[in-house]
């Protein structure tokens, strides 16, 4: 991250990067709507994970025209973004294992749920991204303060109960939709809303969204910000974020079997908050290289991953 003083100064202002960005992800989405539309069963193994490596194959791509386009600063600041919040996005997909577990999502309908809670959680952050970049240009020493809430956000992952898991479906967001909204009680198709007698109810795969949604909404304030510490330019941070959240969809049914195996991964989540969090309370005092916080961060995530594979096997 550079200097205070230096913010917004390196920023890639290209209008045509930026639309033709844009436009490129609606694309995608589009794309990725009509394969989800079209799905009649769960996805399998070998094709999520297909698709998987084609979303990171992707985003690679991209972040290696930026390095030729834009130079190598503003390549490896693009990929460490995009690491932090792929790795930070994880959190996602452990709430997703517990609203389909919860409402009793059928395996065939959890893609339909996974491509709107998607789509949401990019339209959200793209709006939460805009507004923080606003902030940290305006008041450099609100870094220190995204420093401060990630440095929390760590120490309420390690200390916070399994049992806390559950409160995504059970916050007061959830409580009124499905006290206001006329709802059925039973999924009997891929459809969020159903006329019965001419009334139209809402199902509990829209339920499930919502959940999903006010779910995203608390990781996004937590995960948003620890991207400033690896780049403040506008573009990079929107790009990284949004190309870590594009293949979550494919990323879930990839790991799900294997993500509540993972017991070390939330605590290597939280050192990698806590790294981030304290570079930034510190910003006017300590200054890495962003290839020197890139190797931090894969250092940790590799460690906490394998060591959890070494303790599943031996289990």
């Amino acid at each position: 991250m550079i200097a205070a003083a230096d913010l917004g100064a390196s920023n890639i202002n290209s209008p045509a990067l930026w639309t033709g960005f844009v436009c490129g992800v609606v694309l995608l989405l589009l794309f990725d709507l009509r394969i989800a539309g079209k799905r009649e069963q769960e996805a399998g193994f070998r094709e999520a994970l297909s698709w998987s490596l084609f979303w990171v194959a992707l985003s690679l791509g991209f972040g290696g025209y930026i390095w030729v386009r834009h130079g190598g600063q503003a390549g490896l600041e693009f990929f460490a973004g995009y690491l932090l919040e792929k790795s930070l996005s994880v959190d996602n997909l452990f709430v997703f294992v517990v609203l389909f577990r919860s409402f009793a999502i059928p395996p065939q309908y959890q893609h339909r749920v996974l491509f709107w809670g998607v789509l949401g959680a990019i339209v959200l952050r793209g709006a939460l991204i805009l507004a923080g970049m606003a902030l940290v240009h305006r008041l450099h020493w609100i870094i220190a303060v995204f420093g401060f809430v990630l440095v929390y956000t760590a120490w309420k992952i390690l200390f916070t109960s399994e049992e806390d898991d559950r409160l995504p479906i059970d916050n007061g967001i959830v409580r009124w939709v499905r006290t206001h909204v006329p709802m059925t009680g039973t999924i009997d198709g891929p459809e969020f809303f159903v006329r019965r007698a001419g009334k139209l109810l809402a199902t509990p795969l829209l339920l499930a969204i919502v959940a999903a949604e006010t779910a995203d909404l608390v990781f996004a304030l937590d995960s948003i910000p620890a991207v400033f510490a690896v780049t403040d330019d506008s573009f990079l941070v929107f790009s990284s974020n949004i190309c870590a959240v594009m293949g979550l969809r494919a990323l879930y049914f990839v790991v799900r079997g294997a993500l509540l195996k993972l017991r070390y991964l939330k605590p290597g989540l939280a050192a990698i908050l806590t790294f981030v969090g304290l570079k930034m309370m510190l910003w006017r005092w300590m200054t890495l290289p962003t290839g020197t916080s890139l190797s931090i961060i894969l250092g940790i995530l590799a460690i906490a991953l394998v060591v959890s594979l070494g303790k599943s096997k031996s289990a």
